[in-house]
């Protein structure tokens, strides 16, 4: 059951079409898929008798001294995003887009593909941190998105593997430089034109309403999201099964909620309170 004000701010959003209800989500709600979260203990990678955290290997700087190696990694993730199944969070999010229609705005921080799968549309469907299911130019030869290459295969991959002929497969077709993955990296900073910095900043003044499920808030962009929600007025849910960095701002404020329960059974039933107050509102 929702806390009473979560459903009492539901209300004046529902009476208000101008004010968004926003999404910000994290790995955790793909966890229910088998996706390991990135800075996890699976998010680790070995090479010989090194081993690499997250944020030494994904980086551009990596990409330019070892860019097989950091490539390694990446077709190694994208076997494992590549085969996974949206799960039942990812479907209630999708079910309350449809419920809220423009009200609705989806800002995640994965790169996983899932939301796509779900059937989440891609103008109410923020991905900050880029899209594994394309790649781009090293070179920045330009700004176009390319498919992920189908010609490279990902089913019962080995971490380590990298053949010559996928070697060949991962060039630019403009300037036959690398391409890469189109992902957000430690040494690199947000955009509009990549990773939409400017709408989704914007989105978070018009938000009444912001759920923030299965993430951390290790990173800036979520935490200025935050930010400004508080700043207009607005209340914040955390919903995680652990502490973190949004529970803790959020604890003891009158417009902040923390929820320590998993995002599936908390959005189900969300759904279906948004249900049952629209079909309350249709009434009158």
């Amino acid at each position: 059951m929702l806390a009473q004000k979560i459903v009492d701010k539901l209300k004046v959003c529902l009476d208000n079409p101008n004010r968004k209800i926003t999404f910000l989500v994290g790995a955790g709600i793909s966890a229910e898929s088998g996706i390991p979260t990135f800075r996890g203990k699976d998010g680790y990678w070995t090479s010989g008798s090194v081993n690499y955290t997250p944020q030494e290997i994904g980086t551009f700087r990596m990409f330019n001294l070892a860019s097989v190696l950091v490539w390694k990694w990446y077709l190694y993730r994208k076997s494992i995003t590549e085969f996974a199944l949206p799960n039942q969070s990812h479907f209630m999010l999708k079910a309350i887009e449809d419920l809220l229609g423009n009200q609705f705005a989806l800002v995640s921080q994965n790169v996983d593909g899932l939301h796509r799968k779900a059937g989440s549309s891609e103008e109410r469907t923020f991905l900050i941190h880029g899209d594994c299911d394309f790649v781009r130019c090293g070179d920045e030869c330009s700004r176009e998105l390319y498919p992920f290459p189908k010609e490279i295969d990902l089913k019962n991959r080995a971490k380590d593997s990298f053949t010559e002929r996928e070697w060949k497969i991962l060039k630019c077709p403009k300037c036959g430089e690398e391409l890469r993955p189109h992902v957000l990296w430690f040494d690199e900073f947000y955009n509009e034109y990549y990773y939409k910095l400017d709408t989704v900043l914007n989105i978070s003044k018009q938000t009444s309403l912001l759920f923030i499920i299965g993430t951390s808030g290790a990173t800036n962009l979520p935490r200025r999201i935050t930010e400004n929600v508080l700043r207009k007025g607005g209340m914040i849910v955390d919903v995680n099964i652990a502490d973190g960095y949004f529970s803790h701002i959020l604890e003891g404020k009158d417009n902040g909620v923390i929820v320590q329960e998993k995002s599936s059974d908390f959005l189900t039933t969300l759904k279906e309170q948004i249900e049952l107050l629209l079909s309350e509102k249709q009434k009158t």
